[in-house]
């Protein structure tokens, strides 16, 4: 039976000094963590759980069995590891700082705002430039809705929804991410001008999608969504979601790197909603801290998503912005270094806002004890 250890931040601070420096920067982001689970599974069942502070993680590992400790040693060092800058033409996407990338849905059918910019390249081009001035450093431009029960979509229309988008957002300078689980597409878009690959299949719905994206040295992000073939939401059954994720996603990061995919160029998106219950999400939502010990930049998609409905009276799409700001904050305070958004505006300055009281905090050396 497999044995995995797992290392999950449980207490996040605002400062390392509040902790007199006894606390670990978790993936060079705005977020620090003072003490941490450090779990033991076999199979699918938790077995140990002892509780570390940073200080005593070092001793703790060093205790452990041999398989155990290499995995737990490479779980420590990922933990704190400081990702470089995302380049997209021109412009840089720094890591060491929450960034906020906007939704652009060019679809008839998507559950917040299908139909709203397909037939209207002018104002979908609008809200795009209006995304990034009001502060979102990247746009996400997909041609499918990936909502649950939604149809397939022929790459050929795909293609035609996405591609003219990304040509004019090109023009413009702008980082442009491309939402896509078909090889075909990911080709045509970058070559009208994308940066980022944005695949919610986790490159495994096209066969062609591992050796493209290894090709083109774009970023990509694997999002975790339990269902294979058309319907990415099935197939959801879960022992421990929280680690049953950790897991998946470290195979699909594996699954990239033995393609060719540079292990700097992945991004990991625990995807939110896909194949999930409530219970579940917030699970998710809980443990984001957990993912950074799989040593990459996160991504985190939780915007207007059908479980702030469900905590809600059942909110419309359009009104849950207060539950998206929650989460998007819930995310970052995380250390996620990306936050998929629809509402840019009021979610930056959420983000701002919260930036202020992080940086407050760094330079408040009254903590500190001579």
């Amino acid at each position: 039976m497999p044995r995995k250890i797992y290392i999950r931040p449980i207490a996040l601070v605002d400062s390392p000094q509040s902790e007199a420096g006894n606390a670990v920067r978790l993936g060079g982001s705005l977020a620090w963590a003072s003490r941490f689970a450090l779990m033991e599974r076999k199979g699918r069942k938790v077995v140990a759980r002892t509780l570390v502070d940073a200080a005593a993680m070092p001793e703790a590992i060093a205790a452990l069995d041999a398989p155990l400790k290499a995995q737990a040693e490479a779980q420590w060092a990922a933990l704190a590891k400081v990702h470089a800058p995302i380049t997209c033409g021109e412009r840089t996407i720094r890591l060491d700082q929450p960034q906020v990338m906007g939704i652009l849905n060019m679809t008839p059918d998507s559950f917040s705002d299908g139909g709203r910019f397909l037939d209207h390249p002018d104002v979908a081009i609008d809200h795009a430039v209006g995304m990034l001035e009001e502060g979102a450093a990247i746009i996400d431009v997909g041609g499918e809705s990936t909502r649950p029960g939604a149809a397939a979509v022929w790459e050929g229309d795909e293609i035609k929804r996405v591609v003219p988008m990304v040509e004019r957002l090109a023009m413009m300078g702008a980082a442009i991410s491309l939402d896509t689980r078909r090889a075909a597409v990911m080709e045509a878009a970058l070559a009208a001008g994308a940066h980022i690959i944005n695949d919610v299949s986790a490159l495994r719905y096209d066969p062609r999608s591992l050796e493209l994206a290894a090709a083109s040295n774009a970023p990509v992000v694997l999002m975790h969504a339990p269902g294979k073939g058309d319907d990415l939401h099935s197939g959801g059954q879960y022992a421990d979601v929280v680690l049953d994720v950790y897991d998946w996603l470290e195979q699909a990061r594996d699954d990239a790197v033995a393609a060719g995919i540079d292990p700097a160029r992945i991004l990991l998106d625990p995807g939110i909603g896909f194949g999930k219950t409530l219970a579940e999400n917030l699970a998710l939502m809980n443990a984001i801290a957990l993912y950074h010990a799989l040593g990459h930049p996160l991504l985190v998609g939780a915007s207007r998503k059908r479980m702030i409905g469900a905590l809600s009276n059942e909110a419309a799409a359009h009104e849950r912005l207060g539950g998206s700001i929650t989460l998007a904050l819930k995310a970052i305070e995380a250390g996620a270094q990306i936050v998929r958004v629809h509402d840019v505006a009021e979610t930056v300055q959420a983000v701002r806002v919260w930036r202020g009281m992080r940086d407050a905090a760094l330079t408040d050396f009254s903590q500190l004890v001579d």
